[in-house]
């Protein structure tokens, strides 16, 4: 008992220095002050695990390395969309899905057909992150454009992609949390219907009746809005070629730093032949900026606009401040904060599981394993804690599965039902967590921080408790003959 309290001792410390930053800073906290936050943490449970626990430093050195290095390929893929976000709104496909969406979509309907398009989107491609990164970007720009609140889209935009991702058979949190639990893959995708299916029909009920009952009613409004729009950007259905390609890819199953990459090079020539006006604004005022004088010859500044809105911060001016927010682009640099932060989380995720932190904690959860309810109660609470623990999606998955698996095979249950609540817990929950890598991601592609969208992902926050409704009534859950 006393072991596992002062293992909870760095947490109740980055919690507490998180809630100060956030008090003081808010969403600005993710600058600077959240990644001082988990390093000091780190560095208490290296202190505690070291002092109390005889963990060697080295075992500290070996763990950082390895979590750091897990991470590698998603810190490129952040910055591979950075440069998407950047090429898809200068090169007008952004605002062109945005001048559409507005035209098509009923405002009073916007936040369940939000919902259901990235759902649809995300179990085609099997990919949240992608599917928030790119028609989620363009359906944030209609929902603010319609007056919305950024956390209210934002939620509807994140409970319909993580509902689409988590029972596609294209998507990677889905393959492995069925092959760790040794589950065929459609039989734990059939099985998580029965908790996946209620929890986003709530969801998406919630979105409806928020829509019908509190949408504003501003056609005036939007047709300024798409007005400013056109006249600054070529506005042509061609443009919709760039993500159209990009659905294909992935559905062919290229890899994502293949695809990203091609979808940022297609995009940035098409804002060469589609906005060349704006490319050469955006080389003209980079070379300004960077102390270059003289005339540069048009195909110079083309070039020069086109990498910069790659990888730089990218200011639009169309005359309206709330246009100029939604069309400035962050670029790869817009991406560096998030990348600082999640490799401050893997420190700290690091020193938790090097210095047993984590093996006490967990040891203290297995005492409520001993029926039904209990046994589910405890994989979900796991799954949901060492997302806040580990910071990361897919070792949250991992660790869960492997904790939990002799202990369901003890208990003569089917593998389906500990693969569908690592599922219902370790994948939906991560993007509620404001240092996760998945919450991270997401706030920063939306630009709109993790307190801000959390109260709004109705189907994140449902997966869980519905996990833990059906085991407590029992349907559908059988033991091994």
């Amino acid at each position: 008992m006393k072991k596992t309290l002062i293992s909870l001792i760095p947490i109740l410390v980055l919690i507490a220095m998180l809630a100060f930053n956030i008090s003081i800073l808010g969403s600005d906290s993710i600058q600077g002050a959240s990644q001082v936050a988990l390093l000091f943490a780190s560095g208490v449970a290296i202190w505690l695990s070291m002092w109390l626990f005889k963990a060697p430093w080295k075992a500290f050195e070996e763990a950082i390395k390895a979590n750091i290095g897990n991470v590698t390929s998603a810190i490129v893929i952040l910055l591979l969309i950075g440069a998407i976000s950047g090429t898809w709104t200068m090169s007008g496909i952004v605002p062109t899905m945005i001048c559409y969406g507005v035209k098509i979509i009923s405002p009073k309907l916007f936040l369940p057909a939000a919902c259901l398009i990235c759902a649809a989107v995300s179990l085609m491609l099997g990919s949240s992150w992608t599917t928030i990164a790119t028609i989620g970007v363009a359906l944030l720009g209609i929902g603010k454009a319609e007056g919305f609140h950024e956390g209210l889209i934002a939620g509807a935009i994140i409970s319909g992609a993580y509902f689409g991702d988590k029972i596609s058979p294209l998507s990677d949190t889905t393959v492995l949390a069925s092959s760790i639990s040794e589950t065929p893959l459609f039989t734990h995708i059939r099985y998580m219907l029965i908790t996946t299916v209620p929890s986003f029909v709530i969801a998406l009920t919630a979105f409806t009746v928020i829509g019908l009952t509190g949408t504003p009613d501003n056609p005036a409004d939007m047709s300024t809005f798409t007005g400013i729009l056109s006249s600054k950007f070529h506005i042509t259905p061609w443009l919709l070629i760039v993500p159209l390609l990009t659905g294909v890819m992935i559905a062919r199953k290229m890899p994502a730093l293949i695809v990203l990459a091609l979808s940022t090079l297609m995009a940035a020539v098409a804002a060469v032949v589609f906005q060349p006006d704006i490319i050469r604004e955006i080389g003209q005022n980079a070379a300004l900026k960077h102390g270059i004088e003289g005339p540069l010859t048009h195909w110079k500044l083309m070039l020069a606009g086109t990498i910069e809105s790659i990888y730089n911060t990218v200011p639009v001016e169309t005359g309206d401040p709330h246009v100029n927010e939604l069309v400035s682009s962050r670029g790869m640099i817009g991406m560096l904060n998030t990348i600082y932060l999640i490799i401050c989380a893997m420190c700290f995720g690091a020193c938790m599981r090097a210095g047993g932190m984590i093996d006490t904690i967990i040891k203290a959860m297995r005492k409520f394993t001993g029926n039904r309810t209990g046994l589910v109660t405890s994989t979900v609470a796991t799954g949901a804690t060492l997302n806040t623990l580990v910071c990361d999606q897919y070792l949250s998955i991992m660790l869960t599965a492997n904790i939990f698996k002799d202990i369901y095979e003890d208990g003569n249950y089917e593998n389906r039902l500990l693969s569908r609540s690592v599922e219902d817990s370790a994948t939906v929950t991560s993007v509620l967590v404001p240092w996760n890598t998945c919450g991270m991601t997401q706030a920063t592609i939306l630009a709109t921080p993790t307190l801000v969208y959390l109260p709004y992902c109705f189907f994140n926050i449902l997966s869980p408790l519905m996990s833990i409704l059906i085991a407590a009534l029992g349907y559908k859950i059988f033991k091994k003959n």
